[in-house]
């Protein structure tokens, strides 16, 4: 007699405790915008129209990025390696890349509860916004955006949940959509990380304390999403050298954008922000983990050796202190090393993704890898890292027993 063996049982989590996702992505409906805008803009807010034979974004009559569809699942269900997926057609992916009721259903399959959704069409954290139109034309391209995600949550019965675009050229708008995103049931903030590209202060200016502000009133975690910025939002990047085919520029070049968020924890941490803003929760996204103890380790050499005299006069913790207090960051296809992260970075510091549907997504069997990643794991641990750590930084409402123990405990 065969004997089925339940996600839980295989992840060693007790029954009923909710697999959570935090970082999938969206295909973006080419009617997202056109759907739902005001009849004397909808020719000029983003739409897709096909230019010298290839399927263009045009907004405000400017092409601002091909139409892809980011997605490595094909119709059937088949994963798509290397550049294979260069070039698919809606009709030709898996409709859960863009389909509510066919990524529950997906979900339901391989057992997971709930996902965290970023976008695509225009950049990961929403930066290529400033590629054409006005500041109002922006702003209402942004608002439709956000009003298609909380459209999102209610059609999947609160499972999938998009992060609020922001308005990030203009700091009190920004503000504004946070209040009105929150007032419409969404849990959390994905921001760009270069505003300074653009003739902005950067991110560790007082100017943008307004922002984190709201954030910490309204306990809404800001996440940076790894190419949330125009020097890092790139397939290939700088980083492989010319002679490289497109298999070997995307291996080399998605390695190291995961790295890129190395530098937005850094800069993070010695602007003052999290000095500034200690309620403020921060998530690094789909940068793995296992780098990461040993960057924080650098951090606090640096401060000592670079900056002597910081530490306890402009900064009152050490690096690792401050990641422990207010920052997180999640794993995928890691199998090595991940109780030893975990253990260095604190068991309610990081959290599961698998980056459906894109070209280094886990799939089909997600939870078979982080079962093996995560079986080493005390059960408190393995149960924060794949369910309640979750949960609790995005006030996820979800079914089964209470969850455990609030994040910043580390007992």
């Amino acid at each position: 007699m065969t004997t089925t063996v339940s996600f839980n049982e295989q992840l060693g989590l007790p029954a009923g405790v909710p697999v959570i996702d935090v970082d999938t992505h969206r295909t973006e409906p080419h009617d997202l915008w056109t759907s739902r805008a005001p009849a004397r803009f909808a020719d000029r807010l983003p739409h897709v129209e096909t230019v010298n034979g290839s399927s263009q974004w045009i907004f405000d009559g400017t092409p601002v990025g091909h139409a892809g569809t980011s997605s490595v699942i094909d119709r059937d269900g088949n994963k798509l390696l290397g550049m294979r997926f260069a070039g698919y057609s809606m009709d030709q992916i898996h409709q859960g890349s863009f389909d509510v009721a066919a990524r529950l259903e997906f979900m339901d399959r391989t057992g997971v509860w709930a996902q965290i959704v970023y976008p695509n069409a225009f950049g990961f954290g929403g930066q290529h916004f400033v590629a054409a139109g006005d500041d109002a034309l922006r702003l209402l391209a942004v608002q439709l955006f956000n009003d298609a995600s909380a459209e999102m949550q209610e059609q999947s019965g609160d499972r999938l949940f998009g992060m609020v675009i922001l308005p990030w050229w203009d700091v009190d708008a920004a503000v504004a959509e946070i209040r009105r995103c929150h007032a419409l049931g969404m849990r959390g903030v994905n921001s760009g990380t270069g505003p300074h590209l653009h003739g902005l202060p950067d991110l560790g200016d007082p100017h943008w304390d307004p922002m984190w502000e709201v954030c910490a009133e309204l306990a809404l975690p800001v996440n940076f999403h790894i190419g949330a910025s125009g020097d890092t939002y790139s397939w290939f990047g700088t980083s492989p050298w010319p002679g490289h085919d497109f298999e070997h520029r995307l291996a080399i070049g998605s390695a190291m954008m995961y790295l890129s968020n190395a530098s937005v924890m850094a800069n993070l941490i010695f602007s003052g922000v999290l000095e500034r803003h200690p309620d403020v929760q921060f998530v690094s996204v789909e940068s793995g983990i296992g780098w990461i103890p040993f960057f924080l380790q650098s951090l606090d050499y640096q401060q000592a050796q670079s900056t002597p005299g910081t530490y306890g006069s402009k900064f009152s913790l050490t690096p690792t202190e401050y990641f422990h207090r207010q920052m997180h960051a999640c794993f995928w296809f890691e199998e090595r090393g991940v109780a030893e992260a975990v253990a260095a970075l604190g068991d309610t510091n990081v959290m599961f993704e698998t980056d459906y549907p894109h070209p280094t997504c886990l799939y089909p069997d997600s939870l078979a890898t982080a079962s093996a990643a995560v079986r080493t794991l005390p059960d408190v641990s393995r149960r924060r890292v794949m369910s309640d750590n979750a949960v609790r930084l995005y006030r996820l409402p979800v079914p089964g027993p209470a969850v455990g123990t609030a994040i910043g405990d580390n007992a």
